[in-house]
């Protein structure tokens, strides 16, 4: 069942992950990181450990900025599963897109968010983000799982 989301709280939804995609893209790692609760969480397979916090956040977003040429975020397909006043689930598609100085650009990852966000002080933020890639063999989860694979 979709569920019934106001007008106004998908447009917050989506202008925060419009701004979250432009805000890394181009190096803005503090602003990027405050799209995140104090505490929140980014956990990805493409790294070998999740991220947590404010700072270490920052510190996520400036390494990425440092890649050679241009890479863009391109998020497609926000989907709000479950929403009350504070809280939301958030799932979405992002292609990570580069471009090498002087070369055509390339899909590196395709991959699926489900975010949890709440809502503090009239802003949705990320509390916990997590990644699963297309390419990789998924995992034993409840969504997955069947007698075949479990």
């Amino acid at each position: 069942m979709v569920p019934d989301v106001s007008s106004e709280t998908l447009l917050r939804i989506h202008r925060m992950y419009g701004a979250q995609s432009h805000l890394i893209d181009e190096g803005r790692a503090g602003e990027w990181a405050a799209t995140f609760t104090p505490d929140g969480e980014f956990r990805s397979p493409s790294y070998p450990e999740p991220v947590t916090g404010t700072r270490e956040l920052t510190a996520f977003a400036e390494r990425f900025r440092e890649q050679a040429g241009r890479t863009r975020h391109v998020l497609t397909n926000v989907h709000v599963e479950s929403v009350d006043d504070h809280r939301a689930t958030v799932r979405a598609y992002l292609q990570i897109v580069s471009t090498p100085p002087g070369g055509p650009s390339r899909l590196d990852r395709m991959t699926t968010l489900t975010d949890e966000l709440v809502r503090i002080g009239g802003r949705w933020l990320i509390r916990r983000r997590t990644v699963r890639r297309d390419d990789a063999l998924p995992s034993a989860t409840p969504e997955n799982t069947t007698e075949e694979n479990a």
